[in-house]
């Protein structure tokens, strides 16, 4: 059993679960970090994984918060990112999926999730799942009203080696239908530069299994894109910064 109390999952000295960088950006650009953080509130510690645990990319999108801060000051584009660890609660899945709160995850247990109740469910939601969504959505609120156009991004990362297999893309854009042009013409760009392997929906696939982009950018018609970059790729700052600087010219371009 997993009792989690009826209040709020987050407690005084907890870190509210939505950071904003660059609120004030004036791009076009809203740049988005699900797993962009690693946290755990203190009421779920010890989370019963070693710490070298939580610093795999089961817990978070290695490199990514660094990534959106910079692209951020390039661009003067705002990024908004979610500073909980994606096995306390995984932003870009739907609530009331299983594997929003994964019982393992590849091939880790976690004894924190195991057997949870749907009260404790409920709390991680409202604690942490229903701001960073409610802070993505009235930020695009503001920016419809005053009339600028949003072209939504969202930041990801993604581990060499999955299950004993290597990954060969260093990035992948991921799209799925809607309206896919501004992600279509970053693939485009991406793959013209002649030296990067670029995934077209790989690693990973625009699918039903993803919740952000499809919850914010499908239904309202928003140009979009989902970026993965392969973490070893972002070990360093200076790997980070050159990742910035491409992206920063090939967003530019696409828009």
């Amino acid at each position: 059993m997993n009792c989690q109390p009826s209040q709020s999952l987050l407690g005084a000295d907890d870190p509210i679960p939505v950071r904003i960088v660059n609120p004030a950006g004036t791009s076009s650009f809203l740049l988005i970090g699900d797993h962009a953080g690693n946290a755990v509130p203190a009421y779920l510690t010890p989370f019963g994984i070693s710490d070298e645990e939580m610093v795999r990319h089961i817990a978070w999108d290695i490199g990514i918060a660094e990534l959106g801060e910079r692209l951020a000051t390039a661009l003067d584009a705002t990024f908004i990112s979610q500073r909980y660890s994606r096995l306390v609660i995984d932003c870009n899945r739907d609530p009331a999926a299983p594997d929003a709160m994964p019982e393992v995850s590849d091939g880790t247990t976690l004894p924190r999730n195991a057997g949870l109740e749907e009260t404790d469910r409920a709390t991680r939601i409202a604690a942490i799942h229903a701001p960073y969504h409610a802070a993505i959505a009235a930020e695009l609120a503001r920016r419809d009203a005053a009339g600028r156009e949003t072209v939504v991004i969202a930041l990801h990362s993604f581990t060499p080696t999955m299950r004993g297999v290597a990954r060969p893309w260093q990035i992948g854009v991921l799209h799925g239908g809607a309206n896919d042009s501004f992600a279509r013409a970053v693939l485009a760009g991406l793959t013209a530069r002649g030296d990067l392997v670029v995934g077209d929906n790989e690693p990973y696939a625009m699918d039903r299994i993803d919740y952000t982009i499809p919850q914010h950018a499908f239904g309202a018609g928003r140009r979009y894109v989902e970026t993965e970059i392969r973490q070893d790729l972002l070990a360093s700052h200076d790997q980070i910064a050159g990742w910035a600087t491409l992206l920063e010219e090939v967003f530019t371009t696409a828009l």
